[in-house]
């Protein structure tokens, strides 16, 4: 009787794990202006679903950082970092999970400042939809515009507008009105297709759960509602990847032994199937798949999102960073292309700036070679720009050291996303959205070391080095300054050299160099583009005259 029972509860349990496993995931992001409750929201949505421990919830009862948010601060449920309940902001990503009888849900958390733009950008870019918060007694600001453009951008295919703090409005229904005309003409403008604008009140909890009493004026679905009954993008798109053309990078050549040879990664798009024909690229190499390898074993085919190691009937030259695509419908393969970029970083996006880019598992050198235009996210407008500052929005075209093979971002995420890395500090500092070929560049990325204006600068003091570097910032000249002690005088050229590859300007502070280890550099980089001071005072208008002449070398305009 007891095994009876015994296995009667084990199948109901084992019944109960399947029907969670299969429930319908939903990930979501929340977005917009500086205090405008997204955290207070999520709070409030995670307490008002029962998804909050007792031992949390008697904890945010007990805190005393923030105590005018009444009894229980719901912020804290996801702001969990010292320094954001400290000043009752969010500055890190905060993920949450919960779910209910209809769905399960993963929430990305990001914040508000300006500063933390590319905190959102990360956590929206995986989203099947956005939540933007507006304070209802502010109405929209530039950040939620901002971030309503990014989350378009990113191609997030349902946006939420959810007018937040009702209650500081006395839940006025004019208020809504003017808010909902504001958001619904800037969706227009952007292409957002489905857009759900509801009021509410995180703090008091109207319409996020339960409906509110004191907004008898809306008929619409509560936050809650809406998030459970949204048709999910997610399963749609990841059909049509999975009936679009195969799109399979290589991360890695596994070789364990002399009898084999695969080549391992995700497919990105289409599906991967046992003697496929498939195009090598970008060698352009044709070959079939002769078997689909898992560590479970052999598979026939292989689906959108998949790691599998793939053999290959014909011994072809194939490494990391290099595709499998299907020979009908090959992706773009161009060192040319348009792209929106998101920038991220402090110090501004320049053309002719070498960067690093990561695109699928490939890692090339790209360079802007022109900006289009950047938005100005008060009026849409496209403005001219001649250099990008941190969160800008902007069309740029680029030109890279080796091609690249993607697709439009419109059409598959993977195939179109990119990002940029600085080459001295490898901060990313560019979010990248691919939109098509340009064609043969008409400026080349040169890379050979021989044809580089990096100049090397000989400052024969640290004194004149410093002032030589602060020059080169403000001028934004990429250097590396080399004065540390473990790099001596004989190091010089190794040093160098290494800085010319990384696209840097080489600042020495020591002694001048020897003979015979100027011939050494002379092999790589001749004197024309060597900068070198006399001892004394640094004359800095001398100095900027010789620099103009070595950057601008590359164009002919150089002189000795």
């Amino acid at each position: 009787m007891a095994t009876a029972t015994g296995t009667q509860a084990s199948t109901k349990f084992q019944a109960f794990l399947d029907e969670h496993l299969e429930r319908e995931l939903l990930r979501f992001t929340t977005a917009g202006s500086v205090d405008d409750g997204k955290s207070t929201l999520i709070g409030r949505l995670l307490h008002d679903t029962k998804a909050v421990y007792e031992d949390q919830l008697a904890s945010i009862k007990q805190s005393k950082v923030n105590r005018a948010a009444g009894p229980i601060d719901f912020s804290l449920l996801t702001d969990g970092l010292r320094a954001e309940r400290e000043q009752g902001i969010t500055i890190d990503v905060a993920y949450r999970y919960f779910s209910t009888a209809r769905r399960k849900f993963i929430i990305a958390d990001t914040p508000g400042h300006e500063q933390y733009t590319r905190n959102m950008a990360t956590g929206a870019s995986t989203a099947d939809l956005a939540i933007v918060l507006i304070d209802g007694s502010k109405g929209l600001l530039p950040q939620s515009r901002r971030h309503t453009y990014i989350a378009s951008l990113l191609g997030i295919p349902h946006v939420v507008a959810a007018i937040n703090k009702m209650d500081l409005v006395e839940y006025d229904e004019a208020a809504y009105k003017k808010i909902s005309a504001d958001f619904l003409e800037l969706a227009q403008r952007l292409g957002i297709r489905n857009a759900q604008i509801i009021p509410l009140s995180a703090l008091k909890g109207d319409n996020v759960v339960a409906p509110s009493a004191h907004m008898p004026w809306y008929k619409g679905p509560t936050l809650l509602e809406y998030l459970e009954t949204v048709p999910l993008a997610q399963a749609a798109e990841e059909r049509s990847r999975n009936r679009g053309s195969l799109r399979f990078p290589v991360q890695l050549v596994a070789r364990p032994d002399a009898n084999f040879r695969g080549f391992s990664g995700q497919v990105a798009s289409g599906v991967l199937r046992a003697g496929d024909e498939v195009l090598a690229l970008p060698s352009g190499r044709r070959t079939r798949i002769d078997s689909i390898v898992t560590y479970d074993g052999e598979l026939q085919e292989a689906a959108v999102s998949q790691p599998v190691t793939v053999r290959l009937k014909d011994e072809i030259d194939l490494s990391r960073g290099e595709m499998l695509v299907s020979p009908d419908a090959p992706p773009a393969v161009s060192r040319n292309f348009n792209a929106k970029v998101v920038w991220l970083h402090a110090d501004p996006l320049q053309p002719g700036r070498t960067y690093l880019a990561k695109h699928t598992s490939r890692t090339v050198r790209v360079r802007a070679t022109a900006i289009h235009y950047r938005v100005d996210m008060h009026t849409l407008e496209q403005l001219p720009a001649v250099q990008l500052e941190m969160n800008d929005i902007a069309s740029v075209n680029f030109v890279s050291n080796l091609p690249i093979m993607f697709d439009s971002y419109a059409v598959n995420r993977t195939m179109g996303s990119m990002i940029l890395i600085d080459a001295v500090t490898h901060a990313t500092v560019g979010a990248v959205m691919l939109e098509r070929d340009l064609g043969t560049p008409s400026v080349e990325l040169v890379v050979a070391p021989t044809t580089q204006v990096h100049p090397l600068i000989l400052a024969r003091s640290a004194k004149t080095a410093r002032s030589i570097v602060q020059i080169l910032h403000a001028r934004n000249v990429p250097y590396v300054l080399l004065d540390d002690p473990y790099i001596p005088a004989c190091s010089l050229a190794c040093a160098t050299r290494v800085a010319q590859l990384a696209g840097l300007a080489a600042v020495y502070s020591g002694e001048g160099p020897s003979k015979e280890l100027m011939q050494q550099i002379e092999q790589f980089l001749p004197q024309a583009r060597w900068i070198q001071l006399p001892d004394g005072p640094l004359d800095e208008a001398a100095f900027i005259q010789r620099l103009d002449q070595v950057l601008h070398w590359e164009n002919g305009e150089g002189k000795e």
